[in-house]
């Protein structure tokens, strides 16, 4: 991925958590307090918008530094957040609580991220 589409997916997912999150806080805000989810709720918000500021971050770096662990990275920021996020957004509208154990597996990739954006920067030349 280019450093550029990075940025613009960075950007629109930081976008798509703020409307999340509003929405949650004012329309679901009652039927999430009634099930118990409103912190699981604000759990998907806040790392989604953690990693849409990674991605961007990641994709500025990457006009700086070349290195195959960083989009190497952007693909596991991406599939980490959907994992994660996802399933959290769809055990709060499911009440599905099976799609609980897949969230630690985006965790995971989301982990592997910033571990491959760290070691990328830290292989190239300053």
């Amino acid at each position: 991925m280019t450093s550029k589409l990075i940025i613009i997916i960075g950007s629109i997912s930081g976008a798509i958590s703020v409307i999340l999150g509003a929405f949650g806080a004012h329309a679901l805000k009652d039927s999430l307090t009634a099930s118990g989810r409103l912190d699981t709720y604000e759990t998907a918000v806040k790392y989604q918008m953690y990693h849409s500021l990674a991605l961007i971050l990641l994709g500025m770096l990457m006009l700086q530094f070349q290195h195959k662990f960083l989009n190497y990275a952007s693909y596991l920021f991406l599939i980490g957040m959907v994992i994660f996020s996802g399933s959290l957004y769809l055990l709060c509208a499911t009440g599905i609580t099976k799609l609980g154990a897949i969230t630690p597996i985006g965790g995971l990739f989301l982990i592997a991220a910033w571990v491959l954006m760290a070691i990328g920067v830290g292989k190239t030349a300053l």
